[in-house]
């Protein structure tokens, strides 16, 4: 079985809230300067696809849309970590690309792959957290699409995901070939590359192509997809205030602030 996982690469979701600032010119979150790490369910993802290599010997490809000297940390880790090869799209405007350009974009890619049977995405990202990469996806590639799935288990015939809902999972059939965008779950947490991995990782295919070699001319067009009107960091504001008197009186005299703004 192949399979492709898709990764994207973020400010690091744990970064001090004073250290988060959006660029008012390109209406995204300022990325340098701050430290990238793989999006947390993309990680989930991977850990899904090399689950799918220890059970079956699928062989493992990560894709990722560049910059390619922002990317680098994130391909490899994903290699220490046992994916068998890697590929970057450098694009330095992914980061500022809508989720339908990046679904198309990679959509081209995996084609020029030239095969897959399961690619995976996490679903959703940490940063923008639309969830319409991994349908989008499927739609272009022609495949069937399963959303948070936490699991999948290669039988003799088609795969059965474990696809997690509100009161429980469904265990679900998928026709290949098909995308799966996976949630976190106890049974995916990733994996730590131990020293051999990390050191085993320098010696695999890093292959790197620019969006001339992908077949998706509207992929790149500022046109397309939804236009981000303004993206801001909301305004908290606090106050304190003292209450005088006995414990007694401080007592009612919160209590009834309390009603005056409609908490009790």
């Amino acid at each position: 079985m192949d399979v492709v996982v898709c990764l994207k690469q973020v400010v690091d979701p744990e970064l001090p809230v004073r250290d988060f600032a959006v660029d008012p010119g390109t209406q995204r979150q300022v990325r340098e300067g701050r430290p990238l790490v793989i999006s947390t369910y993309d990680e989930n993802a991977l850990e899904v696809a090399l689950q799918l290599k220890d059970a079956s010997g699928a062989k493992v490809k990560v894709l990722t849309l560049g910059p390619q000297a922002a990317v680098g940390d994130a391909i490899r880790l994903a290699l220490a970590m046992g994916a068998d090869e890697a590929i970057v799209v450098d694009d330095p405007r992914a980061p500022e690309l809508s989720g339908a350009e990046k679904a198309r974009m990679l959509a081209a890619a995996i084609r020029r792959i030239g095969h897959a049977d399961l690619v995976l995405t996490g679903c959703e990202s940490a940063d923008w957290v639309e969830r319409v990469v991994a349908p989008l996806l499927a739609e272009d590639l022609d495949a069937a699409c399963v959303t948070f799935v936490s699991r999948v288990e290669s039988g003799d015939g088609a795969p059965v995901v474990r696809r997690l809902v509100e009161d429980g999972c469904h265990l679900v059939e998928v026709r290949l070939p098909a995308v799966l965008s996976v949630t976190s779950d106890e049974s995916n947490r990733p994996r730590l590359p131990k020293v051999k991995d990390i050191m085993a990782a320098k010696r695999k295919p890093v292959h790197t192509w620019s969006p001339a070699d992908l077949t998706c001319s509207s992929a790149g067009d500022p046109g397309a997809g939804v236009e981000v009107r303004g993206v801001v960091v909301p305004e908290r504001t606090s106050r304190c205030e003292f209450l005088s008197g006995d414990p007694a009186e401080q007592v009612a005299a919160l209590a009834q602030r309390l009603r005056d703004q409609k908490l009790l």
